[in-house]
């Protein structure tokens, strides 16, 4: 079943998330949400074999010579107000906004850096079959901003490993910007889609979310 999906609708023209725009076609790499959403691949997932170790994370990050792994450089980045950088990247203060449950946080040590699409998830629409060097270049992609997200714990675990058929953000603005960036990541990755899947995404794409613009890219090889 779908859970806590649709939740509290309200007209569309108020629900535009920050990935929405009335102009896509003025941007490159950029499309509607039902347009993206028509060009995943709907397969059977495969979840045999998972196991975290899989995907090597946390690497070394993208400057490899300030002594921040990727996960305190995403912390960095998402930084409403910028955390004060000690040795071997140690951070203290700062602000952050979970956007998944909308809680302001000032302690990063309380901050999850989450994999939008969950590791499990992406072993089972495909990842099983890359090598172990592409795992790990998914599970610390910075490449793209919708791939990790600086969350609060409790909204990390209440997400678990569950896809937008079990779980969304509660609200219309945290869903449909989630929703878009799922979409977006599984284009990115080239991962496919179940049956389940691809009916919670189609709902809010004839729904809420039509409207909600999704940011296309490739991956690294």
């Amino acid at each position: 079943m779908i859970k806590n999906l649709m939740r509290g609708l309200v007209p569309l023209a108020l629900v535009l998330s920050p990935l929405a725009a009335p102009s896509p076609a003025a941007s490159a790499g950029v499309q509607l949400f039902p347009d993206a959403l028509a060009e995943l691949t709907e397969a059977t997932e495969e979840p045999q074999g998972y196991e975290e170790a899989a995907f090597a994370h946390w690497d070394k990050g993208l400057d490899t010579a300030d002594a921040c792994d990727t996960r305190a450089e995403v912390l960095l980045a998402e930084a409403v107000e910028a955390p004060a950088t000690g040795a071997a990247c140690a951070l203290t203060g700062g602000r952050w906004t979970s956007y998944y449950d909308g809680q302001t946080v000032t302690d990063p040590a309380l901050l999850r850096v989450d994999h939008l699409v969950p590791l499990a998830e992406a072993w089972a629409s495909g990842a099983s079959g890359w090598t172990a060097g592409r795992r790990a270049l998914f599970a610390n992609d910075q490449g793209a901003a919708a791939t990790l997200a600086a969350v609060t714990a409790r909204s990390q675990r209440a997400k678990g490993t569950q896809d937008p058929a079990e779980w969304v953000p509660d609200g219309n603005a945290a869903y449909c910007r989630y929703v878009g960036e799922w979409v977006g990541t599984k284009l990115r990755w080239g991962l496919t889609v179940d049956k389940d899947e691809m009916e919670a995404l189609k709902l809010f794409a004839d729904g809420p979310c039509e409207e909600t613009v999704v940011l296309r890219s490739t991956a690294p090889r």
